[in-house]
């Protein structure tokens, strides 16, 4: 079922996720949920506040941008009660949008490596390192998770012009293809 996605100004996307253990609520249906949502926004990255839990679980499938390269993979996972041991690497920029900030994209420095440890969709540890664009929009969801938007990375001369695209979110103004829930 395809969610609504809470948009910018909604307290929940402020708040710090709580973990979860395998007896949550139809956490199966929920990840299904959360998969269905993402590729109907055609998100690459989805994180539990964005749909109205503060709690440390987010998808991720970076397939899409390395369609046209073979010799390198995309991700499709689960991330329960993530947890970044390491960033690291050069700060690379790339053009970031979220689905709870519709149709604003900026500039965002991120290190091209992380290591995380998390727990899959069977509550399974790992602990993996990532780099690329596949690093990136794990560091974006994970930031979900600690309650923290890219607008909040974004250089601040940019980020000042981006604010009154920002309010005009939260007074109702966006356009989104998905439903959403102020």
């Amino acid at each position: 079922m395809v969610l609504p996605i809470y948009l910018y100004g909604n307290k929940v996307l402020k708040q710090k996720g709580k973990d979860i253990g395998p007896d949550f609520p139809a956490l199966n249906k929920l990840i299904e949920d959360m998969w269905e949502t993402m590729y109907y926004a055609s998100g690459v990255g989805i994180a539990a506040p964005q749909i109205g839990l503060p709690i440390r679980l987010f998808v991720v499938d970076s397939t899409p941008y390395y369609e046209d390269k073979p010799e390198q993979k995309g991700i499709k996972k689960v991330f329960i009660n993530a947890e970044i041991l390491e960033e690291f690497g050069q700060e690379w920029a790339f053009e970031e949008g979220c689905l709870s900030i519709p149709k604003i994209h900026a500039e965002v420095k991120r290190p091209t490596h992380v290591r995380i440890k998390y727990l899959d969709e069977n509550f399974l540890p790992h602990e993996e390192v990532f780099d690329e664009i596949n690093a990136r929009v794990i560091q974006h969801e994970y930031d979900h998770i600690d309650g923290i938007l890219f607008v909040e990375r974004v250089a601040p001369v940019r980020r000042q012009l981006l604010m009154r695209k920002l309010a005009k979110i939260q007074k109702g103004q966006y356009d989104a293809k998905y439903p959403v829930k102020a």
